[in-house]
């Protein structure tokens, strides 16, 4: 939420200014018409930029957040409360002015105004999704809100402790790959060259690997300065390149072929787009329409292509599994599964079990991965201090043996 400063005019050409908070622009102006005043200036309260890059930093929601409220709402619902009670007892459990709080809190205000809760949470479509937000609805307009809140829990939960097992696994080589890369910098630019220094006062010729060492050191110490810019202009053009569909097509591609990386990336998306799809399914959501929703939520252009595909061969009348097929880019097992549930006609727990079964899958790949890491870390910090030593040792043997 951002704070905004206005100014408008009653219908008696009374100025009237203020202060609203708000998601965006638009929902300010929407609210002041609202009350029946006429916007004239509205902008963006500048004093508030500290608290509002405070709020981004600290204020954050997170998805174990959301799958919390969830359950917890659902939960209550269950027991017998009413929505209104169960969004009041959560908003006064939530701490006081933080994101969290002040979206129960609008929600609660909207839902009491008569309107449902699936509506509200639209304005929040960015915290909660699209396949949130569309289970909702489909929750409400059905009569079995509290069942889809526990299916939408059970998901959230099972995407929370995939996503926390994949993060651990990687974050141990990661940490050291970093701290392999401060420590080179801080010898090639502090230790290395006064080193080096002393060996040159001695006039002596410095052998192949020490002149080696020493040109790297220098260039080092000249373009230390491109070290952290090439990691940002990496970082520009991938951000850049993400508002080009055919660019992350071509990048999303490019990652799927390679080797360990590409087979992780495929399983990781399969069991993340598959869990939605079942849940969307559950919740009550047309075959087609929960195919939609899915590729709008893949974070793979390649597979959000694929989504789209299916939905419209589905909506022609094709098979599901046939498809899947077609559509090129799913595993054999997915295909079989899929063609399975819709000869059953228990789809969407087949594609929770796809799901599943990928979840596991990946984790495999992800441990699998830093196994094959470790040791090739370790095979490159000996390589590297290997060389340190044997640039810095060989010109103190050479000038020992001079005396």
């Amino acid at each position: 939420m951002k704070k905004y400063k206005f100014k408008a005019k009653d219908w008696n050409g009374k100025t009237v200014n203020g202060t609203l908070e708000a998601m965006d622009i638009n929902e300010v102006v929407s609210s002041i018409k609202g009350n029946g005043l006429v916007p004239i200036k509205v902008n963006e309260d500048k004093d508030n930029i500290f608290k509002e890059l405070h709020s981004r930093m600290f204020n954050r929601v997170t998805g174990k957040q959301i799958s919390n409220l969830t359950r917890q709402l659902s939960t209550m619902m269950t027991a017998g409360l009413a929505l209104t009670d169960a969004l009041s007892l959560l908003r006064n459990q939530s701490p006081s002015g933080s994101v969290m709080y002040q979206i129960i809190d609008d929600c609660l205000t909207i839902v009491r105004s008569g309107q449902p809760l699936g509506k509200a949470l639209e304005k929040y479509k960015n915290y909660f999704g699209e396949a949130y937000v569309a289970s909702v609805k489909a929750g409400e307009e059905g009569g079995v809100l509290e069942d889809v809140l526990s299916k939408l829990a059970d998901s959230l939960e099972a995407d929370t402790e995939f996503r926390g097992k994949v993060k651990g696994a990687m974050i141990y080589p990661i940490i050291v790959v970093i701290g392999m890369l401060i420590v080179a910098f801080i010898m090639m630019v502090f230790v290395i060259p006064k080193l080096l220094s002393l060996y040159g006062d001695f006039g002596s010729k410095m052998p192949a690997i020490t002149v080696a060492l020493m040109t790297i050191s220098t260039w080092t110490v000249k373009l230390w300065f491109l070290f952290p810019m090439i990691p940002l202009g990496i970082y520009s053009v991938m951000k850049a390149g993400d508002k080009n569909e055919n660019f992350r097509y071509k990048r999303d591609e490019i990652f799927m072929k390679l080797p360990i990386i590409g087979d992780l990336t495929k399983k990781t998306v399969v069991a993340n787009t598959n869990r939605t799809l079942s849940m969307l399914l559950t919740a009550g959501i047309s075959l087609v329409e929960a195919l939609r929703i899915v590729s709008n939520v893949a974070d793979n252009e390649v597979y959000r292509r694929a989504y789209l595909k299916i939905a419209e061969r589905v909506e022609k009348g094709f098979n599901v599994s046939e498809s899947f097929e077609e559509a090129g880019v799913f595993q054999p097992i997915v295909t079989q599964m899929v063609a399975t549930g819709e000869a059953t006609g228990k789809l969407d727990e087949v594609l929770l079990k796809v799901a599943k079964y990928f979840s596991t899958e990946a984790e495999q790949s992800v441990k699998g991965l830093t196994a094959a890491i470790e040791p090739l870390i370790m095979i490159v910090l000996g390589i590297g201090v290997g060389f340190l030593v044997v640039a810095v040792i060989v010109p103190i043997y050479n000038l020992t043996s001079q005396f």
